[in-house]
């Protein structure tokens, strides 16, 4: 089983920033896939950031030059930091790990979301 805690989200103005964490846990192998997705009140689960294989991430049209993803793969944590924030950048947030466990099984975890709210 692979646990995914994230940390980081809250309340901010509108221009503010923040950080989020995903920390992945469990019998994990290796990882090939780290991202974090939102959803909106609602609206669809939406990509906001990834990284797959050992390339650039992907980011969403909506937050490139604004937010940056980064990981540390020592940690199996990916981060997420958000600036210039924006009223419509208000959502829950979610961490998506994909990989594979020690067993030989493939994962695809999710976080349990955390919230973030940017005030106008």
């Amino acid at each position: 089983q692979v646990q995914l805690v994230e940390s980081g989200g809250g309340l901010v103005q509108a221009g503010g920033s923040l950080r989020l964490s995903c920390a992945a846990s469990g019998s994990i192998f290796s990882i090939n896939v780290m991202g974090w997705y939102r959803q909106a009140p609602g609206k669809q689960r939406e990509l906001v950031a990834r990284f797959t294989g050992g390339g650039s991430p992907d980011y969403a049209e909506a937050v490139k030059g604004r937010f940056t993803i980064s990981r540390d793969n020592a940690k199996n944590t990916v981060y997420l930091e958000m600036g210039s924030l924006k009223p419509e950048d208000t959502a829950v947030y979610y961490c998506n790990v994909q990989g594979r466990r020690i067993s030989g099984f493939s994962f695809n975890s999710w976080g349990q979301g955390t919230q973030v709210t940017v005030a106008s």
